[in-house]
C-alpha cells in the first residue's frame, strides 16, 4: 500500500503547489526589479500598507493588524509575552474567559509555522515553554467553512474589490475498518508529504484503525503547507461580497492591500456579511492562493501573480505621491537580517 519516496519526489516536482516558495518565486524577480524601476522606489512595496509595518511584507506583528479590524469580526484573542510565568498565563485565559480547545500561534511569524491548536492547559504550558517570543491565543472558531479573501482599493478611490477567493478542504481520511491512518495518507499525494511530520507530532494517531466510513480530521490547522487543499473560489466573487468587504476594509485605517484568512458559518452568511470571524490578515506578501489550485496551470498562477503584483505597485506608487514614506534601506535590510538568520 506504501509509495516510494522517489515517487513522492517525483510528484514534488512535477506539482509547483509542492515547490520550495523560494523556488517558485524566482520567476518574480525580474519583474519586481522592473516595477521598483518603474516606481523609483527600491522598497516601493512598504508604501502600499501604511498602516502596517513594512506594508505587511514580513515582519509584521500579528496583533497590530488585528488591531486594524473591526471587532464584530474578531474571534476573542490575547496577546501573550514570552515572559509570562506560567500562573500568569494561567490567569489571564481564565480572567479573559478563553474555554478550550484554543489556537495558538506566534505574533510574528508566516506560512503557518508554530501554529498549534491547543486542547489543555499542559498543552498551552509546553507552548509557552517552547515559544521563542510573544505570541497570540485566539479561540477556536467552529464555523465550518474557511477561506481566504483577498482585497484591494486605490489611495484615490478609483478601483477596489475582492481579486483572489481561496476555498479550504481539510486533511480528512475516512477509515475502512482495515487499514491505519498512516497507510490511509500513504493512498493520497497531498498526505503522504505530511506523514514524516505526524511521525513527530502525532505518532500514536497513525496506528489508529479507524471504522468503516468513519472521517477522522487529521489538520484543523488550514494552511497549504500543512497539507490542506486549496480551491479556486473566484466564482463566488459577487458584487454584494464586494460590498460587505469595502464596508470592513473602508474602517482599517492605512490598509490598502491584503488577504483576509477568515472563517463563516454558510456561504449564504458569507454573502450577507454575517457571522464572519476574521482570524488574521496578510499584507503585501499576500498570495491570490486560488492558484494552488490543483486544476490551476503554471501559467496561469504566474499570470495572476504578476497581476496582483501590479496591484500592490499601483497602490504603493499613489501612497507615496500623497507623502507615505517607503521603509529605509538599512532598516529593511536589519529587519530582513533577522528575519532569515535570526
Amino acid at each position: 500500500m506504501s509509495k516510494s519516496k522517489s515517487s513522492l519526489t517525483w510528484v514534488k516536482w512535477t506539482h509547483f503547489e509542492y515547490w520550495p516558495w523560494w523556488f517558485f518565486y524566482l520567476p518574480t524577480f525580474p519583474y519586481w526589479f522592473w516595477l521598483a524601476l518603474k516606481s523609483r522606489r527600491l522598497l516601493y512595496f512598504t508604501a502600499a500598507n501604511p498602516g502596517i509595518e513594512y506594508g505587511g511584507f514580513f515582519g509584521e506583528s500579528k496583533q497590530k493588524i488585528l488591531d486594524l479590524i473591526p471587532s464584530e469580526y474578531l474571534p476573542r484573542y490575547a496577546v501573550i509575552q514570552k515572559i509570562q510565568s506560567e500562573d500568569e498565563l494561567i490567569a489571564c485565559i481564565q480572567t479573559d474567559g478563553f474555554t478550550f480547545p484554543l489556537i495558538a500561534k506566534p505574533d510574528v511569524g508566516e506560512r503557518g509555522n508554530e501554529v498549534r491548536k491547543i486542547y489543555t492547559s499542559e498543552e498551552l504550558i509546553r507552548y509557552h515553554q517552547q515559544a521563542e517570543g510573544d505570541y497570540i491565543l485566539q479561540e477556536f472558531i467552529t464555523f465550518p467553512i474557511e477561506l481566504g479573501v483577498l482585497y484591494y482599493r486605490f489611495p484615490d478611490g478609483s478601483e477596489e474589490g475582492i481579486s483572489s477567493i481561496t476555498m479550504k478542504e481539510f486533511m480528512t481520511v475516512t477509515g475502512d475498518g482495515q487499514h491505519n491512518i498512516r497507510e490511509l495518507m500513504e493512498q493520497v499525494d497531498r498526505y503522504r508529504f505530511q506523514i514524516e511530520r505526524f511521525s513527530q507530532e502525532h505518532p500514536q494517531l497513525l496506528t489508529q484503525i479507524p471504522s468503516l466510513g468513519e472521517s477522522v480530521l487529521l489538520e484543523p490547522i488550514g494552511n497549504h503547507c500543512r497539507g490542506t487543499k486549496f480551491l479556486n473560489g473566484n466564482h463566488l466573487i459577487t458584487p454584494s461580497l464586494n460590498q460587505v468587504f469595502g464596508q470592513i476594509v473602508e474602517r482599517m485605517e492605512g490598509f490598502y492591500f491584503g488577504r483576509f484568512d477568515m472563517k463563516v458559518s454558510s456561504w449564504e452568511d458569507l454573502q450577507a456579511g454575517k457571522n464572519i470571524r476574521i482570524m488574521e490578515v496578510n499584507g503585501t506578501t499576500s498570495e491570490p492562493a486560488h492558484i494552488y489550485d490543483p486544476s490551476y496551470s503554471l501559467r496561469q498562477a504566474y499570470k495572476d501573480i504578476f497581476y496582483h503584483m501590479r496591484l500592490v505597485q499601483k497602490i504603493a506608487v499613489q501612497n507615496i505621491k500623497k507623502g507615505v514614506k517607503t521603509t529605509p534601506k538599512g532598516e529593511f535590510l536589519s529587519v530582513l537580517r533577522k528575519h532569515f538568520i535570526g
